[in-house]
């Protein structure tokens, strides 16, 4: 297998959450509310054999002391992609940060953002590096 094919196969899981995702924005046009988007795509994950918890809360925490402040991801599956799911007409860079917030604070190394508020399905695909904790744009060759 070469380099390319091999960096794909890695990366091949956010085609098939994107086209899982398409299907619910073929179905559901624009215009329904975050959560109808939400619920339909957890639907559809699951019966692929996904893993996917919903809503998920995130603490905060200052230091070693948890704060009377929490966070949700709309979709986590399989405990390593966070799907930011959004119904707005353009994703923006506080749209990307929010996610990139959310892959810091919890280590988990992928993330998508996907919006379903315009005509097409928009979806991003980001990486975070375990080691250095940077986060990179993800782009199948």
């Amino acid at each position: 297998m070469d380099l390319i094919q091999e960096y794909n196969e890695k990366f091949n899981f956010f085609k098939e959450i994107t086209g899982e995702a398409m299907l619910v924005h073929r179905k559901y046009h624009s215009g329904l509310l975050e959560s109808a988007y939400e619920a339909a795509l957890k639907y559809l994950l699951e019966l692929k054999g996904y893993k996917v918890e919903r809503q998920v809360f995130l603490p905060i925490y200052w230091d070693d002391v948890q704060l009377d402040q929490t966070y949700r991801m709309d979709l986590v599956v399989n405990n390593d992609i966070i799907l930011e799911l959004k119904t707005v007409k353009f994703v923006d860079k506080e749209h990307r940060r929010q996610l990139f917030n959310y892959m810091h604070l919890t280590h988990i190394p992928y993330g998508m953002i996907i919006n379903f508020g315009s005509d097409s399905l928009f979806s991003e695909w980001y990486h975070r590096d375990q080691m250095t904790g940077e986060i990179e744009k993800v782009k199948l060759l």
